[in-house]
């Protein structure tokens, strides 16, 4: 009973932080359950999908209401993430993991660095618009609180964005993992989305994507319900006070936020592949 409750504590914080930057809970929940809880870590995992779930649904809804979330730029990019996965899928005997895990880690590393450079910038600035985004309709606007005014932003490099978020779907299907920091580096790095709208987008797209691996981890009899109940009960409530703090935060707040988070992942995935 005691565990649970710590289980539950760890998810409300998961589920904040995850609703915030658009990383879904799993960041936070598969390294507490292995390290502080000795939880298996196919279970931790399965947990971890039911967190990303429970962040997508408490945030979603409030994000797509005040019209925060860019639906027509998350069902684009998941055309491209479902692709990757699909092709992760039948591919994964002939990349070597370990090389995937360097390759994404270093460039994940890279886009941490450019952000850093970019902590201070609370709108992005003169950003053109592509052609894909006008054929599209992928330009939006959407009320900032915090900035007490309308904002109105352009979308670039259309391609550029899926073309990285379909080699994140690779990664994801080779490799089993989530893929929200990249949902947010592509749509920050490459469209020059306003970070709010980046990490609002990620929020509605990760659920998508978890209820499909959620349902294979369902099948393996991998996910148990006495860890998978705590955490979807916290990180929903969670997810809830996310979404009421992010919107009355800064954008460069947020970055500043996110930056130490992209750089931990980095370097996770770069050790890992070096030591597979």
């Amino acid at each position: 009973m005691i565990t649970s409750l710590y289980i539950l504590l760890i998810s409300v914080v998961a589920g904040t932080l995850g609703s915030i930057l658009g990383l879904g809970g799993g960041t936070v929940i598969t390294p507490a359950l292995t390290m502080l809880f000795g939880i298996d870590i196919r279970y931790a995992i399965g947990a971890s999908l039911i967190s990303v779930i429970a962040t997508s649904s408490g945030s979603a809804v409030a994000y797509i209401r005040d019209k925060i979330t860019n639906v027509r730029i998350g069902m684009f990019l998941e055309i491209a993430t479902t692709t990757g996965a699909i092709t992760g899928a039948f591919i994964g005997g002939l990349i070597a993991p370990n090389l995937l895990y360097v390759l994404f880690g270093f460039l994940l590393l890279y886009s941490a660095v450019m952000m850093l450079k970019r902590r201070n910038e609370e709108l992005p600035q003169n950003v053109k618009r592509s052609p894909l985004s006008e054929k599209f309709k992928l330009n939006g606007q959407y009320y900032d609180k915090a900035l007490k005014k309308d904002v109105a932003y352009n979308v670039d490099n259309v391609q550029g964005a899926f073309g990285v978020m379909y080699g994140a779907g690779i990664i994801s299907g080779l490799l089993g993992i989530g893929s929200g920091s990249f949902k947010v580096m592509a749509m920050d790095m490459f469209m020059k989305l306003p970070l709010k709208v980046s990490s609002a987008t990620s929020n509605f797209m990760m659920g998508v994507t978890a209820a499909a691996s959620a349902g294979v981890y369902l099948l393996r009899g991998e996910i148990d319900p006495k860890i998978a109940a705590p955490v979807a009960l916290g990180v929903l409530a969670g997810a809830t006070l996310g979404t009421k703090i992010m919107q009355r935060m800064k954008s460069k707040t947020i970055r500043k936020i996110f930056i130490p988070f992209l750089a931990y992942i980095a370097i996770q995935m770069i050790i890992k592949g070096v030591r597979v």
